[in-house]
């Protein structure tokens, strides 16, 4: 678990990191650099899950060896089921980093959300939604290992 309190925005105990794929993790199928030592190092305090589309169909391939759940969602209403997965692990304990449309509803929905934008840039509903947008994955997962961080850019 990872604990922080935030001055004016509140506690936060986050047990589940909860991730899209493509455009969050990686750029074009291909995980960014620096993305499994962080999830590796992460991977000692929260739960990591991979919820994603696959569009590229490389997501298992790219996360072997990682200590993550993997989950590859159908066709269609993909924010719904990002949503549902978020709200069945509970949403008050999960921190959640995407970039697509379809990831929207779980950050919103999320204790913590993050944007992140790669290469294929971020949807705005999506930016919306968050609580925090960063210019990679690296730096987001990076607030999860230096809290601190987080409480710069959340207090009040």
């Amino acid at each position: 678990m990872i604990e922080m309190n935030i001055p004016g925005h509140g506690t936060l105990r986050l047990d589940y990191l909860v991730l899209d794929h493509n455009g969050t993790l990686a750029v074009d199928g291909i995980l960014a650099p620096g993305v499994r030592e962080c999830l590796e190092k992460l991977s000692e305090d929260l739960t990591i899950f991979v919820v994603t589309a696959d569009t590229f169909g490389k997501a298992r391939a790219q996360l072997e060896g990682i200590p993550c759940d993997l989950t590859i969602l159908p066709p269609g209403n993909q924010d719904r089921g990002k949503l549902a997965f978020v709200e069945k692990l509970g949403s008050s304990r999960t921190v959640c980093i995407g970039n697509g449309r379809n990831d929207a509803l779980m950050l919103e929905t999320a204790a913590l959300g993050v944007a992140v934008v790669l290469a294929e840039g971020a949807a705005v509903a999506t930016l919306n939604s968050a609580d925090v947008v960063c210019v990679g994955i690296v730096p987001a997962l990076e607030l999860l290992l230096n809290p601190l961080r987080l409480t710069a850019t959340l207090r009040s």
